[in-house]
């Protein structure tokens, strides 16, 4: 009895990890439901946004240039939708090995990308409100293009692991192929997504966190406690690209908490099945953040259509490069009152002291 029920069941605590993430209809019809609208919304929607910038700003800050850098990353992406949707819709991939890793290559440096520009967002802002005497040493072009050209020579090999771990398999039983990541080892997938969560969450969000506690602290301890548009939409974009990669990051963990366990045991068994059949999902979720942006510009530019028409994003962007700017300003010209101040009382005194003077002399002579 009990080698029967050993043979029986251990195969079937095995069969799950013959699964693939386009292996349950429900999830991939739901994935290929999310794509659809994101295309729909996200495509377009960022193409505008880029116009607005090249074609309708009249100026482009530090802010501006990081939000074209944005919209162009979360635009490209947009563009391979269509082949992913497509891979859902069929459950099976078609378009051969190379497709596979060149796809799930630019997925993964888009992923890169955005947050790397998020993080330089929160750097910039936290030294606008921090040290405002320092903003002008950052701001020029020369050493803003140095930081982006940097940032994305880092994004094009941190998203190498790619192409040396995605690949086209066979489903099994002639159903088809698809594009996974095969490891000959546990070890392969401990490394791949451990490193996607740290480098691609973890520390670029420790940072983001970081600046945005010292710019609250800064706020609090200022005198005027104003409102800024740009802090607040930049807070937004943080928020969005957590909330829809977030669910991406845990599934990771969750495929690499399930390496950790012997094969065919029940744990394991257990979190395969999670992740199998969340990743899908999961990851159409995160195609979201790419066409959020855009409806964020829209509502918090809102109030610019009415009186500049097409041309509202563009204000709002150059609106967000004119608060810090305008900081410096009044820090500069609090300076400049202070010391109109300093010169009105000095004049004052020497006014009281020639007054004084004369009427000495005045006194003294009717004295005489």
């Amino acid at each position: 009895m009990n080698s029967s029920t050993v043979t029986t069941t251990l195969p079937s605590t095995c069969t799950s990890k013959n699964e693939t993430i386009v292996s349950h209809p429900a999830a991939t019809s739901m994935g290929a439901l999310i794509l659809s609208a994101v295309f729909l919304v996200g495509f377009p929607g960022n193409l505008f946004v880029i116009w607005s910038i090249l074609a309708r700003a009249r100026k482009q800050s530090v802010t501006t240039l990081l939000i074209l850098n944005l919209a162009i990353a979360d635009g490209f992406l947009m563009v391979l939708t269509p082949f992913f949707i497509t891979y859902l819709v069929k459950m099976d991939w078609t378009m051969g090995n190379v497709m596979c890793k060149i796809l799930f290559y630019l997925c993964l440096a888009n992923m890169y990308a955005s947050i790397y520009l998020i993080m330089l967002m929160s750097l910039y802002r936290l030294v606008s409100v921090v040290w405002p005497n320092r903003i002008s040493v950052i701001t020029g072009k020369r050493t803003v293009m140095r930081v982006l050209g940097v940032v994305w020579l880092l994004v094009i090999i941190a998203s190498i692991p790619a192409l040396i771990f995605r690949e086209v398999k066979p489903k099994g039983k002639g159903a088809g192929s698809v594009c996974d990541s095969f490891h000959d080892e546990d070890r392969e997938i401990i490394i791949q997504y451990t490193l996607e969560v740290v480098f691609g969450f973890l520390i670029p969000y420790g940072v983001i966190v970081v600046s945005y506690i010292c710019i609250l602290r800064r706020i609090r301890q200022t005198k005027f406690r104003r409102h800024i548009r740009s802090e607040h939409l930049i807070l937004a974009i943080v928020l969005t690209f957590c909330l829809f990669w977030l669910p991406y990051h845990i599934i990771n963990m969750v495929q690499v908490s399930s390496t950790l366990f012997e094969k065919c045991t029940t744990k394991r068994t257990l979190l395969d099945t999670i992740w199998q059949r969340s990743r899908a999902v999961t990851s159409t979720i995160a195609f979201i953040s790419s066409c959020a942006n855009p409806v964020l510009y829209f509502f918090a530019g809102k109030s610019y259509i009415r009186r500049e028409g097409l041309a509202f994003m563009a204000r709002l962007f150059e609106r967000t490069g004119f608060d810090s700017t305008r900081k410096s300003q009044m820090n500069s010209q609090n300076s400049r009152d202070k010391d109109k101040d300093a010169e009105v009382v000095l004049k004052d005194k020497d006014a009281d002291s020639s007054t004084n003077s004369t009427s000495n002399v005045k006194s003294a002579k009717n004295g005489k």
